[in-house]
């Protein structure tokens, strides 16, 4: 394989990484907390208060991804966050489309404005500890 191809894919398993890491967390804790009967069964509509919660750990999911995501990139980490930014909006907005009325506004529309800031601050991150 070429030295480019190797980087094209060290740049698709960064972005993807970051996805993983917002994406497999955040249904394993959702699960978790559906199964302790933290959040009501599936199909039910939470509370605001639930969906706080909810969001609590999604932003810290979507710094980490972005610290990662920075971290394995073999070039520009800004670039390469701002990219699992972006697919987090386009993915946060199909959600807001398909399951919008299931939950407050505030929270889907929230997941999308946070995507891109979130993803950029755990590069940002990674940037400064790497010195």
């Amino acid at each position: 394989m070429s030295p480019k191809t190797i980087s094209i894919l060290k740049s698709i398993g960064a972005v993807f990484t970051g996805i993983l890491i917002n994406v497999i967390p955040a249904i394993a804790i959702d699960a978790v907390l559906h199964i302790t009967n933290c959040y009501p069964p599936m199909g039910e509509r939470m509370s605001d208060s639930l969906f706080l919660l909810a969001s609590s750990y999604r932003l810290a999911l979507a710094i980490l991804g972005g610290y990662f995501t920075a971290k394995l990139a073999p070039h520009s980490p800004i670039g390469h966050v701002i990219t699992l930014g972006v697919i987090g909006t386009i993915a946060s907005t199909l959600g807001h489309i398909q399951m919008g009325d299931q939950g407050p506004a505030w929270y889907s529309i929230g997941l999308i404005v946070i995507s891109i800031p979130l993803s950029w601050l755990g590069g940002f991150i990674f940037l400064k500890r790497k010195g």
